[in-house]
């Protein structure tokens, strides 16, 4: 399955200016890397994927349309999906990709 083209470029858009910025085909979608750390990325199954600190998953799982990564069977904290319908407004998308990319900025360069 393809990812939605229309909600990679909304979220190049937010991205857009950040120093160290990659694209790279990823988990059947396009991850948005800065500085080699993967911040937020766009699903082929629809919605985003956003890495968080992992401390704060928990917490974030009270948001609608969020739920942890799942992988071979393991739920991953620090990483979410977020649901198509939670990114659909400006604002939520906004919110979303901003915590990704400050996740990934307080990462060490790879």
């Amino acid at each position: 399955m393809a990812f939605d083209e229309e909600l990679a470029d909304r979220v190049r858009e937010l991205i857009g200016p950040e120093p160290g910025l990659a694209e790279k085909r990823m988990f059947g979608g396009l991850a948005m890397l800065l500085n080699g750390n993967m911040a937020v990325g766009v699903r082929g199954q629809g919605g985003l994927l956003v890495r968080v600190d992992p401390d704060e998953s928990d917490d974030l799982l009270v948001e609608p349309g969020a739920d942890l990564m799942e992988m071979r069977g393991r739920r991953l904290r620090g990483w979410l999906t977020v649901a198509p319908s939670a990114c659909r407004s400006d604002a939520d998308l906004g919110r979303w990709v901003g915590r990704g990319v400050a996740y990934a900025r307080s990462l060490p360069a790879k």
